[in-house]
C-alpha cells in the first residue's frame, strides 16, 4: 500500500466536524489550542516553514503529545508550502488538541482561492502535498471566514 492509498476515507472540503467548527466559526475555547503568527516580512520565505516545523515540536512536546510530531510537522510542512506558494503567506498557525484524541492543525493565509488536489505525474515536482495531508489526516478542508483569507484546516488522529 503506497502512503497515498493509506487513508482513502479522509474527507475534504469546507465543513469540519462540529466541535471544530464550534471553535473556528464561533470562537468557542479548545482544551489546547497553541497560536503561532508568522512575521509578515518572512511569511513568503522557505525558512518560516522550518519555523512551523519546531513550533509543532516544541508545542507537541509541552502537551506530552511528542509521539504526533512526526507525521503533525508533515502536515504543517505541506499547509505552510501552500500558503507561501498559493495563499499570499503564510498568516498564522494554529494547533488544537482534543481530548488527547485528536489534534488539529489550522494554517491561515491570504487568499480566498480554494485549495485543489492535483494527480501529479511520475515527473512532477510539486502537486503531491494534499495528497499527503491526505493520506496522513483523518479529515481536512479549508474555510474562508470573511475578508481576505482562509483557514486550511487537517485533523490527526492521536491513535
Amino acid at each position: 500500500m503506497t502512503t497515498f492509498d493509506a487513508r482513502p476515507h479522509a474527507a475534504c472540503g469546507s465543513r469540519p466536524p462540529g466541535w471544530l467548527a464550534s471553535v473556528l466559526v464561533e470562537g468557542q475555547a479548545a482544551e489546547r489550542d497553541a497560536v503561532f503568527p508568522f512575521d509578515p516580512r518572512t511569511a513568503l520565505e522557505p525558512a518560516c516553514v522550518a519555523t512551523a516545523r519546531h513550533f509543532v515540536d516544541r508545542t507537541l512536546g509541552a502537551w506530552g503529545a511528542a509521539g504526533l510530531s512526526f507525521d503533525t510537522q508533515l502536515v504543517v510542512s505541506e499547509l505552510v508550502t501552500n500558503a507561501m506558494r498559493h495563499g499570499g503567506g503564510a498568516r498564522a498557525l494554529r494547533l488544537l488538541l482534543r481530548h488527547g484524541d485528536e489534534l488539529v492543525c489550522v494554517v491561515s493565509d491570504h487568499s480566498r482561492t480554494i485549495p485543489v488536489t492535483t494527480a501529479p505525474d511520475v515527473y512532477s515536482e510539486y502537486g503531491r502535498g494534499l495528497r499527503l495531508v491526505d493520506a496522513l489526516c483523518s479529515a481536512w478542508g479549508w474555510l474562508t471566514p470573511g475578508g481576505p483569507c482562509k483557514l486550511v484546516w487537517a485533523v490527526i488522529a492521536a491513535t
